[in-house]
């Protein structure tokens, strides 16, 4: 062989790894070195248009991408683990996928959906685990507000976030804890700038007509994520539309001692029946929550996630992918729903049975769907105001984590009909 014919044959070599070098397969078992960034490169493949699938219940929820050499070179350069396949053993994964007999199944990710988290602009002593993780997996956002959202710009996205939220208007029942320290003061101060620059007299009127916002939203097929209080808080401020549930602490006047018989549980997405906590010393705003009343420990504190049907029950499927199906408990200002209180047509993804505790479930909403997730941050069991943010190099495999990661991806699946 000549000097000339080296790398003329080195180069055929490469065109032949290429051809048969199809795909690109992030596996998301437990040989995963980063779960939480895999979901970045999918969600940046997807952005470039790349042809990107989700096999569900395949190596822990795994996505198959069509090779693309800066897709390599992304997941390289942000430490994900990858294989790379040629078209026999991608025809071979499918086709076992494809098998009735499996509970797997293969969707399509079609549109990388634009994302918003609804968050107070000012500084607050707590983080986010959702803005969290999303900086961490690289996957862009922007943050919203009450005005943005009572000027109608959530119309420009496919996803939102309710950041750690009262939206009954009593600003997290912080009064008896924290009313005289400074964060609380400019907290109270910009929310009551905020709902007399937007035409209300109190801000839990305010707070109420954002969320009928993020109702209308949802559903005319928007997708809504909510962990801690933004979740019951939300639900109660539905509810109670019309109705004086604050004290004059919060907006002046006393509450309306008949509050509890005038709520309207048909206004909420997933609770029922529940008793409001009027008392305005309290850190509740309700018997939705557990927190006070369970007893768990860290040392038993988990819960299970469902299996379902991912040929059937695609939805739910894709919520729970993971590579660990019983997951560490953490708690929050809204740790657990209480089950006898979750709405029968509401799907509970994951739940400490033995406890009666649902820790994660989803609905629909019109032509939405919501997925709430009770916990402040699944890698802080008992964070408190003031202590640091989770720092996520930290835990790159969290499961925990990887269920708000699958709410993130969820709207850009191509959806199949639901079994009916």
């Amino acid at each position: 062989m000549t000097a000339k014919q080296i790398p003329l044959l080195f180069f055929l070599l490469c065109c032949s790894i290429m051809v048969r070098a199809s795909s690109i397969l992030i596996y998301m078992d437990e040989d995963q070195k980063n779960h939480l960034k895999a979901y970045g490169i999918t969600y940046w493949s997807i952005k470039q248009q790349a042809d990107v699938s989700w096999l569900l219940n395949y190596r822990g929820g795994s996505f198959l991408i069509k090779y693309n050499k800066a897709v390599e070179d992304e997941c390289k350069a942000r430490g994900v683990s990858y294989q790379i396949l040629p078209d026999g053993k991608v025809t071979a994964i499918l086709n076992e996928i494809s098998n009735p007999q499996v509970n797997m199944e293969m969707v399509k990710l079609e549109k990388a959906p634009k994302i918003a988290v609804y968050s107070p602009k000012s500084k607050l002593p707590w983080d986010d685990a959702v803005t969290l993780v999303l900086t961490y997996a690289e996957i862009p956002y922007d943050v919203v507000y009450d005005d943005e959202v009572l000027k109608d710009k959530l119309t420009g996205y496919d996803w939102l976030h309710l950041h750690h939220e009262d939206f009954t208007g009593q600003y997290g029942r912080f009064w008896s804890a924290f009313r005289n320290a400074t964060w609380y003061r400019e907290d109270v101060k910009n929310q009551e700038a905020a709902a007399k620059r937007n035409g209300f007299k109190k801000v839990s009127e305010m707070k109420l007509a954002v969320a009928k916002r993020i109702k209308e939203f949802c559903a005319g097929g928007g997708f809504l994520f909510a962990m801690c209080s933004g979740t019951d808080s939300f639900d109660i401020a539905l509810s109670a539309e019309g109705v004086d549930i604050c004290e004059s602490m919060f907006d002046g006047d006393a509450a309306d001692p008949q509050a509890q018989s005038k709520l309207n549980f048909n206004q909420t997405f997933a609770f029922k029946d529940f008793q409001l906590d009027l008392n305005p010393a309290n850190y509740e705003f309700s018997d939705i929550d557990v927190t006070q009343t369970r007893t768990l420990t860290q040392s038993n504190d988990y819960f299970t996630l469902f299996d379902f049907s991912a040929k059937w029950d695609l939805v739910p499927t894709m919520l729970t992918q993971n590579h660990d199906k019983v997951i560490k408990g953490f708690m929050g200002q809204t740790t657990a729903f209480r089950k006898r209180l979750v709405k029968p047509g509401v799907t509970v993804l994951g739940e400490n049975k033995g406890a009666e505790e649902v820790r994660y479930l989803n609905g629909e909403i019109g032509k939405g769907q919501f997925t709430f997730y009770g916990g402040h941050d699944p890698e802080d069991y008992q964070h408190a105001v003031g202590d640091p943010p989770t720092d996520l190099n930290l835990h790159p495999n969290s499961p925990g984590y990887r269920l708000i990661l699958n709410n993130v991806l969820f709207p850009a699946a191509k959806k199949k009909p639901q079994k009916t």
